[in-house]
């Protein structure tokens, strides 16, 4: 089972950019779906981001234009650069990994990330 580590997050201005990572375990060259995911203060879970094996991507509306996924098989890591920041983005981020978005995911332990107005 592949093991994963968020880290990058921390406190910006609103306006700013963070790039966030999640390192795993083992390769993951072979891993179908990987994603990120924030969870704000009393909210649920959502979907921010997306990666699949062939290098296709997909966006939640919200972060469109401003965040980008990507990966590098050669580090066993995927990144999350974030710019343009908004409050509204202030949550903890996770990174997760499964045969596909709607599967039952592995999940690190996440990131927090605030934005300040």
């Amino acid at each position: 089972q592949v093991q994963l580590v968020e880290s990058g997050g921390g406190l910006v201005q609103a306006g700013g950019s963070l790039r966030l990572s999640c390192t795993a375990s083992r390769s993951i060259y072979s891993i179908i779906f990987m994603g990120w995911y924030r969870q704000a203060p009393g909210q649920e879970r959502e979907f921010v981001a997306g990666l699949i094996k062939t290098g296709g991507t997909n966006y939640a509306d919200a972060v469109k234009g401003r965040f980008t996924i990507s990966k590098d098989n050669a580090k066993n890591t995927m990144y999350l650069q974030m710019s343009a920041l908004k409050p509204d983005d202030t949550a903890v981020y996770y990174c997760a990994h499964g045969p596909s978005r709607w599967s039952k995911l592995s999940w690190g332990r996440g990131t927090n990330v605030t934005v300040s107005s």
